[in-house]
């Protein structure tokens, strides 16, 4: 008989890799980078435990939408004040916050827990094309798409 292994945090081996938004459709883009910080590209995913690896986001600026979206689909956000509702649009949340825009699409990938919280602090996203983690040396991850 065979028995599944469980993977362990003491055990676990974490990779860098660097993602160039550029050109990128947002929401395959969110959801090839959720897949790879929850670890689910590796043999050894376990639901219950953080496998996954860190993910650099470049370009966060250039990401696209397809069709109308980015002038009909809406965020909103209440600030918990009577009337406090704010609503924008994609566009105007990728002109003022590219950073913000593309975390939030990954993000909402992500389980809606702690673990998930976890997960979120390995994803890392910068609006132009430079980040500080050289020295991290990450691999470059190609998204299909």
């Amino acid at each position: 008989m065979r028995q599944t292994t469980m993977a362990k945090e003491a055990t676990i081996e974490r990779k860098w890799y660097v993602v160039d938004a550029e050109g990128q459709t947002l929401g395959r883009l969110a959801s090839e980078v959720a897949s790879v910080l929850r670890g689910k590209n590796k043999p050894t995913y376990t639901p219950h435990v953080d496998t996954g690896d860190y993910v650099i986001v470049v370009n966060a600026s250039k990401v696209q939408m397809t069709g109308n979206k980015l002038d009909t689909k809406k965020y909103y956000h209440h600030t918990g004040f009577l009337g406090g509702l704010k609503v924008k649009t994609a566009r105007q949340f990728r002109e003022k916050d590219p950073v913000g825009f593309v975390e939030a699409a990954v993000k909402g990938m992500l389980p809606h827990n702690t673990l998930g919280r976890k997960q979120g602090m390995k994803l890392y996203v910068y609006a132009g094309a430079e980040h500080p983690h050289a020295a991290q040396k990450p691999e470059e991850l190609k998204i299909k798409g």
